[in-house]
């Protein structure tokens, strides 16, 4: 157990500054808190980080050691405070052990320090939509919401905002789950939207990806709870290990216990046995069928927080969704631009084709994640009038898929390969007429091209809204 006083006086390397502000977060917060040194390291360089450390430009006791790592940084220091996509097994991470230095993650101290109640969502997909949408819902029943971990909120640097009456609503990673094993904590709220194979450049296996899933309620409580997708197999295996209360969200139809479901239009809610209509599925404000299981397991977690159903049904009809998510940029001559960046997997972009009935100019591809894209090659032919391609490798993995497809079918199609967003909406919206759907909806990762996913779909709003 740690507390605020224990980080007064020592020395702490923080090993990842990165740019999504987590890193940043983390070295404010252990300034604040007393740290004598923060040693910070990073394999990028000052120029790379440069937006980062300017953020931290104010704060004194900081030590840059950048472009490399040097050992004495992890074996004479009181603690590692580890940058999430780093992975357990690194050398270095290894050696601070072997030192007996004890590490931890932002996510793992941030539980061991918060005295509010946590509501945490993960999932391979959904989680950032799902989260946002708890935020909102109890936000407009007057309660006191903390945001932790949501898009790029940081998490340490989000402690002073907790008073006695807040209630934290935290998006967690994979990766930041796993640090929760060293705490020993689940949220009391749990939610899983759904689980499909990703980042197996990290775990290699789905099954150790899963594992680290499972610690959204691997210690929870007998009274605590976990939200769980009923349509997602993998998520009904899992919280089969769950020691506290389960409540399932189907969007497929009615459940045989309790729990939250969508049928025949409307949106339901049962509860010791008992049905109640939430409101008709028209008046959801998310586009696609995979948003109902987001709103879904919204209800569900809102309702076991203690709000009433006519506070959640007004939640949810008065949000406006989360950019980077099927995110409408704008309509142009007939033609609109939607922005899903955040679609890094397979599955999501299948899902986000699946939500247009109008014919649609596809932006696609990216960097590997060592993912199977046999479906999403299908359903591309499938469900797109036209193609721009992002160079990268998870790009040609696809091309390869497509050539055989069209090539066993006796077609010969163009498939254009861009190096940068500029190009690739040019592409696009030189090819789409009135009526068409401009969709950035990658079905992988962003980087080589792009900071991240949220610097993706920057660059792309930004071409859209610069075309003539």
């Amino acid at each position: 157990m740690y507390s605020a006083s224990f980080f007064k006086g020592k020395r702490i390397t923080v090993f990842g500054l990165g740019l999504n502000m987590g890193g940043v977060g983390t070295v404010a917060f252990l300034v604040e808190n007393g740290a004598r040194e923060v040693i910070v390291t990073d394999i990028k360089k000052r120029d790379e980080l440069g937006p980062s450390i300017e953020k931290l430009a104010k704060y004194k006791n900081i030590k840059y050691v950048l472009g490399q790592h040097r050992p004495e940084d992890f074996t004479r220091v009181d603690m590692v405070i580890k940058n999430p996509v780093i992975p357990w097994n690194n050398d270095y991470i290894k050696l601070a052990q072997k030192s007996k230095v004890p590490v931890e993650m932002d996510s793992s101290l941030f539980f061991d320090l918060c005295k509010a109640p946590i509501i945490g969502v993960t999932g391979s997909k959904g989680k950032t939509t799902t989260a946002s949408l708890i935020a909102h819902i109890l936000e407009s029943a007057g309660r006191k919401v903390v945001r932790v971990g949501i898009s790029q909120i940081g998490v340490l640097s989000t402690l002073r905002k907790i008073t006695p009456e807040s209630v934290v609503v935290f998006e967690l990673s994979s990766w930041r789950l796993s640090g929760l094993s060293s705490v020993k904590k689940s949220p009391k709220i749990a939610v899983l939207t759904n689980i499909y194979p990703d980042h197996l450049n990290y775990y290699k296996t789905l099954a150790s990806y899963m594992e680290d899933k499972k610690n959204i309620f691997r210690f929870q409580k007998k009274n605590d709870l976990v939200v769980a997708s009923f349509d997602n197999a993998h998520v009904r295996e899992m919280v089969q290990d769950a020691p506290g209360d389960i409540v399932f969200v189907s969007g497929e139809g009615p459940l045989s216990d309790d729990g939250v479901f969508a049928d025949e239009g409307m949106l339901f809610v049962r509860q010791d046995g008992k049905e109640k209509i939430v409101f008709p599925l028209d008046k959801m404000p998310l586009r696609g069928e995979h948003n109902i299981s987001n709103v879904l397991s919204a209800i569900a977690a809102t309702l076991a927080f203690g709000l009433k159903l006519k506070e959640i049904a007004k939640g949810v009809e008065t949000f406006s969704g989360v950019t980077h998510r099927l995110e409408m940029v704008l309509e142009k001559k007939g033609v609109r631009f939607y922005n899903d960046s955040a679609a890094t997997i397979p599955e999501a972009s299948m899902a986000a084709l699946r939500s247009f009935s109008d014919p649609v100019i596809l932006i696609a591809g990216g960097s590997d994640k060592r993912l199977d894209f046999s479906a999403f090659a299908e359903e591309i032919l499938a469900h797109s009038k036209g193609l721009v391609f992002l160079k990268g490798e998870a790009t040609e993995k696809l091309l390869s898929l497509l050539r055989e497809i069209t090539k066993a079918e006796g077609q010969e199609r163009d498939f254009p390969v861009v190096e940068t967003m500029e190009k690739a909406v040019e592409l696009a919206s030189r090819e789409a007429e009135a009526g068409d759907v401009v969709l950035l909806s990658p079905g992988a990762a962003s980087f080589g091209l792009f900071k991240n996913e949220f610097d993706r779909g920057e660059q792309f709003k930004q071409a859209v809204l610069s075309l003539r």
